[in-house]
């Protein structure tokens, strides 16, 4: 019993507890979202619920591993290299600010420091909303060199979300066109809608495309955009409170689908 230590893990916004033997081992884990206790030996069943005491908190199963699922098999099959997945909010910006950081004084700051503090902001609360059943992906390159800022896949649906840094800043969207400040008006809303309906071919199925406007000082939306839902980076919660689109099942195989690279090539 010595021996068993306690070790907490966080991946995505979901904790899990692995009780682990001296060596480094695992002999059993706790997965706090499901209530289960996964033992890997029954023989050390008395010991692991011991040392996993203090952090249970309420009735829990407790058992063998549950038998993958046909999507987590897939992902299983995966190599590293075309797994999605572990890819960090903005991992293509901080690709390019590593390759390429830019001269060390400017006289204004790198625009894609500003657009990668706002990817990760929104990809950081993303996370947090696992715990609704919800999956994210994050920076899913398209052929071309573009990309999805981040893909949710859901309950409610698929969200396909570009993300605009807009901190301090008025907003004004007026479809197709969206303005920050006093800067020239883009359509911008015409590259959230191809960038879902991208996603949609790819994914056989109905992507919805989401404006975030992170950290604006005001937005003026002039009428309700065609199809685009626009979203400021404190409205993203509201995502998690759809549903009624999508079973268990069909969540996990489209999340094992759109973490695929192959998925997404010739799109």
């Amino acid at each position: 019993m010595d021996g068993l230590r306690v070790v907490p893990t966080r991946r995505h916004g979901r904790e899990r507890l692995y009780v682990c033997l001296p060596d480094g081992g695992n002999v059993a884990w706790y997965d706090r979202e499901e209530a289960r206790v996964s033992l890997l030996s029954d023989d050390r069943r008395a010991e692991v619920l011991q040392a996993l005491g203090p952090f249970v908190t309420g009735p829990v199963t407790v058992g063998p591993p549950p038998v993958p699922t046909p999507a987590e098999l897939a992902r299983l099959t995966l190599h590293p290299d075309d797994d999605l997945a572990p890819n960090r909010p903005g991992e293509a910006l901080l690709v390019a600010l590593e390759r390429a950081p830019g001269p060390a004084h400017r006289l204004r700051p790198d625009p894609r420091r500003r657009a990668l503090a706002a990817e990760q902001a929104t990809g950081t609360a993303l996370d947090r909303l696992d715990g609704a059943g919800l999956h994210t992906l994050h920076s899913l390159p398209l052929p071309g060199g573009d990309r999805i800022h981040h893909l949710l896949i859901g309950p409610g649906g698929l969200f396909a979300l570009h993300v605009l840094p807009a901190r301090g800043q008025r907003v004004r969207v007026a479809d197709p066109l969206v303005a920050l400040g006093r800067r020239t008006p883009r359509p911008l809303l015409d590259r959230v809608r191809a960038d879902a309906d991208r996603a949609s071919y790819a994914l056989t199925a109905e992507v919805h495309p989401v404006l975030v406007l992170a950290g604006p000082a005001h937005v003026t939306v002039t009428a309700p955009p065609r199809s685009v839902r626009v979203l400021t980076d404190r409205e993203l919660p509201d995502l998690a409170r759809t549903g009624g689109v999508l079973k268990p099942a069909d969540v996990e195989a489209l999340h094992a689908m759109a973490r695929d690279r192959a998925t997404w090539q010739g799109v």
